[in-house]
C-alpha cells in the first residue's frame, strides 16, 4: 500500500472525514485528498500528528510493503486514478454515428466514489460525450508494461467542489479554460460499468 492508500484507509477506520482530519491538521481538506490520490506528500511535521491521530507509527505510514488486505475481485477507484496518474495519459474512446474516435487525454480525478475526467466544452469531444455518453477509457504504464481499460459512461458532473479539486490538482486548468467573462471546463463523471489491469 501506499502513503496515501494508509492515510485514507486508516482515516476511514477510524470514522473521520476529510473535513476533519484537515481540521486536525490546520490545512484544507483539498491537502487531505491529495496526500491520499498520493498527489503530494505531507511534511514531517503533519507525519508525526497524522501517525498520532491514525494511531500508528511513521514508520508504517512510509514502509511501502505491502501489508495484507483484503482481497476485493476490483482494484479501487483511487487505485484506477493512481495507475493513470503513473501513466500520465490516457485514451478515451468515444463513439457517434457509428464512427469511433480516439483521443489521448490527461485530466483526469478521483475521490471514493467516481472517476472524473475534464474537457474544454468548445472540442469536439464535449459534442460526442454529450450525444453518446457511452465511453472506454485505456492506458499504458511504459515502466511496467501493463494496460488499464476501463468502460462506462460519463456524465456531466456540476459539483463545486470536484471542479475545485481539479483546478487544486491541475493549476493549468486555470489559463486554459476560465476566461474572465466564460467557464470552458466541462467534468464528466464516469460510472464505470468494467475495468481490467492486465
Amino acid at each position: 500500500m501506499t502513503t496515501g492508500e494508509k492515510i485514507a484507509a486508516l482515516r476511514k477506520e477510524k470514522g473521520i472525514t476529510q473535513e476533519q482530519m484537515a481540521e486536525m491538521l490546520n490545512v484544507s481538506r483539498q491537502s487531505v485528498s491529495r496526500w491520499e490520490m498520493d498527489a503530494a506528500f505531507p511534511e514531517t511535521e503533519k507525519l508525526v500528528r497524522l501517525s498520532k491521530i491514525l494511531g500508528c507509527s511513521i514508520d508504517f505510514l512510509l514502509n511501502n510493503a505491502l501489508e495484507a488486505r483484503t482481497e476485493r475481485t476490483h482494484p479501487s477507484v483511487l487505485e484506477c486514478f493512481r495507475f493513470i496518474r503513473e501513466c500520465g495519459y490516457f485514451f478515451l474512446a468515444t463513439s457517434l454515428d457509428q464512427r469511433p474516435r480516439l483521443r489521448p487525454m490527461g485530466l483526469i480525478y478521483a475521490n471514493d466514489q467516481a472517476l472524473y475526467i475534464a474537457t474544454d466544452r468548445r472540442k469536439s469531444v464535449y459534442d460526442d460525450l454529450i450525444r453518446n455518453p457511452l465511453v472506454e477509457l485505456a492506458s499504458y504504464n511504459l515502466n511496467n508494461r501493463r494496460w488499464i481499460r476501463i468502460s462506462g459512461k460519463a456524465e456531466v458532473e456540476n459539483d463545486p467542489g470536484i471542479q475545485a479539486e481539479m483546478i487544486a490538482l491541475y493549476p493549468m486548468i486555470r489559463q486554459e479554460f476560465i476566461q474572465k467573462d466564460e467557464i470552458f471546463l466541462v467534468i464528466f463523471k464516469l460510472s464505470i460499468e468494467s475495468l481490467k489491469i492486465d
